[in-house]
């Protein structure tokens, strides 16, 4: 996943970033509202934000996004711990609420879940035709007559499938798919994309990622080999 972690204090912002980089994670570090809202149009899979900013309230960033549509799993980090703080916070749009201190290992583990409720995977295994897709275990299968077998995948190619899985059936544009996968490394003048593209419909079906010409790509369900 690629995500926003929005947090001042150097210590655990730098002890997060690196645990979920560590992970497999993108992570881009902002320590005040103003260097976030510089990141906010990045295709982001999720926003970790502190509720006391040097320069404001991260729940009222969280509250103006809600207002202005944005549909991204958010999830608060902070030291309030009231009743009626957490309630504060999940009613202004809050996806979950984690109390300083916490295990980056309940973190991620939050994550995921907040990750399955939102594409509709309970157990978080994504059905598409005649392959499976297990967002939490980091894996493929492909059903092969009365089994199935795992899909051999590089880190690379599961990033690609993971970004599309976690918006599956919703079209995702070239730009943002490269942002989502490469973050930093992101080269305009790459085709790397499309190579990983290529190897996943090798390896999946060529009928699993459909093309949207000009505009992005797109995890369907296709037709069961």
């Amino acid at each position: 996943m690629r995500l926003l972690l929005i947090e001042d204090d150097a210590i655990l912002g730098e002890g997060l970033r690196d645990f979920l980089r560590a992970e497999g994670h993108h992570v881009d570090w902002a320590v005040r509202l103003l260097d976030a809202r510089a990141l906010l149009n990045e295709p982001y899979d999720a926003l970790l934000v502190d509720w006391q900013l040097p320069d404001g309230s991260g729940l009222d960033l969280v509250r103006r996004l809600r207002r202005e549509g944005d549909d991204r799993p958010m999830l608060m980090l902070t030291a309030r711990d009231l009743l009626k703080d957490r309630l504060e916070g999940l009613d202004s749009g809050a996806d979950d609420y984690l109390i300083k201190p916490f295990d980056p290992e309940e973190l991620v583990a939050r994550l995921h879940a907040v990750r399955r409720r939102r594409v509709g995977a309970p157990t978080g295994v994504l059905h598409l035709g005649d392959v499976d897709i297990d967002l939490a275990a980091c894996a493929a299968w492909r059903h092969q007559g009365e089994g199935r077998q795992r899909v051999d995948l590089t880190a690379r190619e599961w990033a690609v499938l993971e970004a599309l899985a976690a918006r599956s059936g919703r079209l995702v544009s070239k730009s943002d798919l490269e942002a989502l996968i490469l973050g930093a490394e992101h080269d305009v003048q790459s085709n790397v994309l499309e190579v990983y593209i290529g190897n996943l419909r090798r390896k999946l079906g060529r009928e699993r990622i459909e093309t949207v010409r000009g505009m992005g790509y797109r995890l369907v369900a296709g037709s069961a080999a």
